[in-house]
């Protein structure tokens, strides 16, 4: 069983987040340290700890999170300038809570990123 986070927490209420979508597959609420005007977290409501631990039976869920990202983005304003979905994966890629999340970041210029 994966290890408990504070993404669990906050999907169970135990603590307080400024949660704008929740339905039985995910949970999506306001980063506690925007980088930008929207920044939201979107992650399934099943421990997955990183992406690395993805399955066949999770692709659901994580279809899910891109229609669920795809709807809050309409709905802060940002789906017609542009946003960013970002998933980091371990360590090295930045991750820092081991249960899988998607930030969406927008609501101003992002400028470019180049892959290395």
């Amino acid at each position: 069983m994966p290890q408990e986070t504070i993404f669990s927490k906050i999907i169970r209420k135990e603590i307080p987040a400024d949660i704008v979508y929740q339905d039985d597959l995910v949970t999506a609420f306001r980063d506690i340290a925007p980088q930008a005007p929207t920044h939201i977290l979107i992650i399934p409501n099943k421990i997955i700890p990183t992406v690395n631990d993805v399955t066949p039976a999770d692709e659901q869920v994580l279809g899910h999170l891109f229609t669920v990202a795809a709807k809050l983005a309409q709905e802060a304003g940002t789906a017609e300038d542009g946003y960013r979905l970002i998933v980091n994966c371990n360590k090295h890629g930045g991750q820092e809570v081991f249960h899988l999340h998607m930030h969406l970041v927008g609501g101003e210029p992002l400028g470019k990123m180049l892959a290395k």
